[in-house]
């Protein structure tokens, strides 16, 4: 499990492919503290240390998550957020967050609101339900919170400390992203989708 909370910006020192899978290897200062089999989200998605060194460590994405995410998209120099799972005793400080993303958002607008900015994404409308005024959102790995929703938009605020700490400031419009809903919404989701086919 993870909270949204990224620890680090790294850089994707190479990316290796095998078959269908992508073996990336990330340039961190992270990298001292991981131990193999351990999990680490990547722009919001969970992926597990197969080798670690001084520097640098890696993980493997099957094509499933590769097709799903914006990890195929990525490019070795490329800036990724990474955060550690969290451990049994430590702070929720955003929100519960599973490493799962169910959909990728296309950035649509970006405006700076004199230190601050906003950010616009579309996304498959299909999931409409699971987005709510005021509510919590995992975008490229950072628990945020969003507003101005539609159908198929929403908005979300980035101050400067989240924009310095993260690749929010490298994002451009038409850029793709990492979602995932709130879990709490989407069980809620799931059990009156049950309960209507009863």
């Amino acid at each position: 499990m993870f909270t949204g909370i990224v620890e680090a910006m790294s850089t994707i020192k190479s990316i290796l492919q095998a078959g269908t899978n992508y073996h990336f290897e990330i340039q961190t200062s992270l990298a001292a503290a991981l131990k193999i089999d351990q999990s680490v989200a990547h722009n919001g998605v969970c992926l597990t240390v197969v080798d670690v060194a001084s520097a640098t460590y890696k993980v493997t994405a099957v094509d499933e998550t590769l097709q799903r995410t914006n990890l195929g998209t990525l490019k070795p120099g490329d800036y990724i957020n990474l955060e550690r799972c969290l451990p049994a005793n430590g702070r929720l400080e955003g929100h519960v967050v599973q490493g799962h993303v169910d959909q990728v958002g296309v950035c649509t607008a970006i405006e700076e609101k004199e230190g601050s900015w906003l950010f616009q994404f579309t996304y498959a409308p299909n999931e409409a339900s699971l987005i709510v005024e005021k509510g919590s959102i995992t975008v490229n790995g950072v628990s945020l919170t969003c507003f101005n929703t539609t159908a198929n938009t929403f908005t979300i605020a980035i101050i400067p400390y989240t924009f310095r700490h993260t690749n929010f400031q490298y994002l451009k419009v038409g850029d793709r992203v990492n979602l995932e809903f709130d879990i709490i919404g989407k069980y809620v989701k799931l059990l009156l989708e049950k309960r209507n086919d009863v």
